[in-house]
């Protein structure tokens, strides 16, 4: 039951999934307000302003520092590991939703295959740099302030 308990009490988990869930419900609130429909799959969904990748591994790493200290390993490992995923934010899954969309425009042109698709390739899955900016410090600014 200890370790129940101290799971619970630490903030280094809580506030990124708090994060990340209000993150994603903005999304929802804001497709809702912009085009008039709910979409659930926004919750779990990539891709929209901001990311939500960035701000989680932001305010683990901000949260990390205070609690170990910024001079600690910890401290280097939690910002490395928010590179790496902003990197890929806005890098790799970005360029991957692009070959999405235009796959999705070529199997949507007649004549040009015969290949037949079940369902479209998903094309919102990375961020652009301005994304994962704002993510990157909506997370810095909730690790500091919680």
């Amino acid at each position: 039951m200890e370790i129940f308990n101290q799971i619970i009490n630490n903030k280094c988990i809580w506030l990124p999934i708090m994060l990340w869930f209000v993150i994603q419900t903005f999304k929802v609130i804001t497709e809702l307000v912009r085009n008039k429909k709910f979409n659930v799959r926004r919750i779990l969904g990539a891709g929209g302003m901001p990311s939500s990748h960035s701000a989680i591994v932001c305010s683990v790493a901000v949260c990390v520092g205070k609690e170990y200290g910024f001079n600690t390993g910890m401290f280097a490992l939690a910002v490395i590991m928010a590179f790496i995923v902003m990197y890929d934010a806005a890098g790799i899954r970005r360029a991957a939703g692009k070959q999405a969309r235009i796959l999705n425009k070529i199997l949507e042109t007649p004549g040009l295959t015969t290949v037949e698709v079940q369902e479209k390739l998903i094309e919102a899955l990375g961020h652009t740099p301005v994304q994962v900016f704002v993510g990157a410090l909506v997370g810095i600014i909730a690790g500091i302030i919680i």
